[in-house]
């Protein structure tokens, strides 16, 4: 079993950064694949991110490449997301998330079994 609990959002002005973070409890942290999520009113959950249990390989969404950064801690079992270039279409709730496949995370996150409670990300245009 793992919880997960994000923080890190808020309010940012356009071409801000953010940076979110996921702390996980359970002594398996560093067996699952850790990533976010997010989803936007009214739009289906979009996967954004995702880290290997070594840290070492990193998945991410085709609307991210250069602007997010995905990584992790398995000695203080946290992960984190580092935004820069904060769009308005980046607004949404930022979900963390852990599994045990990284394909899970990409092509079916219905069945990704452990979530966190979400963190409000605002960007203001």
């Amino acid at each position: 079993q793992v919880q997960l609990v994000e923080s890190g959002g808020g309010l940012v002005r356009a071409g801000g950064s953010l940076r979110l973070s996921c702390a996980a409890s359970g002594r398996t942290f560093s067996r699952y694949v850790m990533g976010w999520f997010r989803q936007a009113p009214g739009k289906d959950r979009e996967f954004v991110a995702a880290v290997d249990w070594s840290g070492k390989s990193t998945y991410y969404g085709h609307v991210m490449p250069g602007r997010f950064t995905i990584s992790r801690d398995n000695a203080k079992n946290t992960m984190s997301l580092q935004m820069h270039s904060l769009q308005f279409e980046d607004t949404a709730v930022y979900y963390c998330a852990a599994d045990s496949s990284p394909t899970n995370f990409m092509e079916r996150w219905s069945t990704v079994p452990y979530w966190g409670q979400g963190t409000q990300v605002t960007v203001s245009s």
